[in-house]
């Protein structure tokens, strides 16, 4: 088992210019990316619930240290 990467680009409610990414790894179970995309919307929302002061502007899922696939 490997680890795939939740990349998040994150943004500050009260500046939305503001944004930066932030990963969270996944255990790789033999996902493949579009797994991984259709699994990734309730972390996502956990996420958020545990950061009020920020939205989520785009995510995309990939591989540590391997170019990331937007989906």
């Amino acid at each position: 088992m490997g680890l795939m990467e939740l990349i998040l680009t994150v943004c500050a409610l009260a500046q939305p210019a503001s944004c930066e990414e932030t990963t969270l790894a996944f255990v790789d179970q033999g996902e493949s990316l579009m797994q991984c995309a259709m699994s990734a919307p309730p972390t996502i929302a956990e996420w958020v619930n545990h950061h009020p002061t920020h939205f989520v502007a785009r995510w995309r899922c990939g591989y540590p240290d391997k170019e990331s696939h937007d989906l």
